[in-house]
C-alpha cells in the first residue's frame, strides 16, 4: 500500500522534495523549527546527529509512545 504525506509543514524547504531516505539521512536541523543550536544540544546531549537519529532514538521513542498511550485514554 503506498502511503504519502505532506512534508511542507515538517521539514525545511531545500528538503520537501526529497525521498524519504534523503530526509531520515537529513540533519535534524533540516526539521521545521530545530535552530542549528537546538541540533548541538541533540548531538551533544544524546549523540543524535540525523532526523533518522532522531525518529530512532529509544527515549524519543518511549516518551512518544506514554503519550499516545495517555491519549488514547
Amino acid at each position: 500500500m503506498a502511503v504519502t504525506g505532506d512534508l511542507s509543514k515538517i521539514v525545511d524547504k531545500e528538503y520537501q522534495d526529497k525521498s524519504l531516505e534523503e530526509i531520515a539521512a537529513a540533519p535534524v536541523a533540516a526539521l521545521a523549527g530545530i535552530s542549528e543550536t537546538g541540533a548541538k544540544y541533540l548531538r551533544d546531549a544524546l549523540g543524535i546527529k540525523t532526523i533518522g537519529e532522531l525518529g530512532r532514538n529509544k527515549y524519543f521513542r518511549a516518551s512518544a509512545a506514554i503519550v499516545d498511550l495517555l491519549d488514547a485514554k
